[in-house]
């Protein structure tokens, strides 16, 4: 294994480093868990990755300030629901301070004991494998426990601080 010579790092400024990655879109997911007592918590996330076939292992990143994150990781599992492209007033509402997020979202507990997200594109039920300490943020690597998607709309995508959707057969 080669590994890079450590050097002096160069200062990125935090707004040079939001506009250059914002270039790169992404789709958007909400982040929902149960805890025993019942207790219901969701967060929405751009940076939602596929990390493993064998074990199936996916991955989200949290800001290390965020208010839902200790109440999902205290859940111990969590569904990641991929938004289609008309539900940008989901993602707004689980991006907000909210009390209850989940009030008026339609929604069911699955079998894994996770809230799932009603009329999204996708979900996967994991539970937590790890959590690493990452700059501002965690990596949090789930173990796919179950999945299911629905191919018939189109994501939702974050792109330049804003919401669109990718067009159907737009690629040759």
């Amino acid at each position: 294994m080669t590994r890079a010579v450590s050097s002096p790092k160069p200062k990125i400024e935090a707004t040079d480093y939001r506009q250059v990655l914002g270039h790169y879109p992404t789709g958007v997911c909400v982040i929902t868990a149960r805890q025993d007592d019942g207790t219901q918590a969701g967060m929405a996330v751009s940076s939602f990755t596929s990390v493993s076939l064998d074990p199936p292992l996916v991955a989200f990143f949290p800001d290390k300030n965020s208010s839902s994150w200790p109440k999902i990781e205290k859940a111990g599992r969590f569904c990641v629901n991929i938004l289609a492209a008309d539900q940008e007033w989901i993602c707004r509402r689980f991006a907000s301070k909210a009390e209850d997020k989940f009030e008026g979202v339609p929604h069911h507990v699955s079998a894994h004991h996770v809230p799932v997200l009603d009329g999204v594109i996708a979900t996967i039920e994991c539970e937590i494998q790890s959590v690493i300490e990452a700059g501002d943020h965690y990596i949090v690597l789930g173990h796919v426990l179950a999945l299911n998607a629905d191919r018939a709309r189109p994501p939702l995508l974050f792109f330049q601080s804003g919401y669109g959707q990718f067009q159907t057969g737009s690629i040759g």
